[in-house]
């Protein structure tokens, strides 16, 4: 069985009491905890959002939306490798006969 060690992260004024595995999960939390409250600021600053839920949902559009276009542009770059790798082969191939 793992310990698990509860934190309280705040997002937004309130607190979230949760439960991480080790101190890099932890790490992580709170760093993604400060970039939300960060980009929660920056909304309230940038537009006339009354509603803590309306900024919430604005937040985890952008993040989720970061995250999707990593993995768009991840996939488009293995496939850019993979036929790097394919032309390397046949290059070799040629020049081993």
């Amino acid at each position: 069985m793992t310990d698990k060690t509860k934190i309280n992260v705040v997002l937004g004024g309130r607190t979230y009491p949760l439960h991480v595995n080790n101190a890099k999960e932890e790490e992580g939390t709170r760093k993604a905890a400060e970039k939300i409250n960060s980009l929660i600021l920056k909304f309230e600053e940038n537009y006339a959002v009354s509603d803590k839920q309306d900024v919430l949902a604005m937040c985890a559009l952008q993040f989720a939306s970061k995250l999707e276009i990593t993995n768009i542009v991840d996939q488009e770059n293995e496939l850019k490798i993979k036929e790097k790798i394919k032309n390397m082969h046949q290059l070799i191939d040629a020049n081993l006969i």
